[in-house]
């Protein structure tokens, strides 16, 4: 629990640090791409932190899991545009497509799931 909350608490403080790197991957056409960027942020360490409280750990998770559905297509854009990502392989962008779902099932399992949340 403790690692997946500091994944997505430090990945929201990124996209303040560094928020043109994930401006260029919001689709085209969206509107205000910053301000994206930074409320995709700010969830990312809102649902982190709340993974760290039991009494919100199933409420994080939700909202987690809601964001990375959310921010799916920015990562389709990507794969389907991996000319315009030097940083990124074609291979690697294809790639993060099933991560999200990997992901999604991390954060249900660490949050959602029945399982005994016995570290606090």
């Amino acid at each position: 629990m403790w690692l997946t909350a500091g994944l997505f608490i430090l990945a929201g403080l990124n996209h303040f640090i560094s928020p043109d790197f994930y401006i260029q991957m919001i689709p085209d056409g969206w509107p205000q791409p910053r301000w994206l960027v930074f409320v995709s942020g700010f969830f990312e360490i809102l649902g982190g932190a709340g993974l760290l409280l039991q009494r919100l750990r199933k409420a994080a998770g939700y909202g987690l899991i809601a964001l990375l559905i959310a921010v799916f297509p920015a990562n389709v854009h990507m794969a389907m545009h991996a000319d315009r990502y030097d940083a990124f392989s074609q291979t690697g962008l294809i790639a993060r497509l099933p991560l999200q779902a990997v992901l999604i099932a991390l954060v249900w399992w660490v949050a959602c799931s029945k399982r005994k949340h016995d570290v606090e």
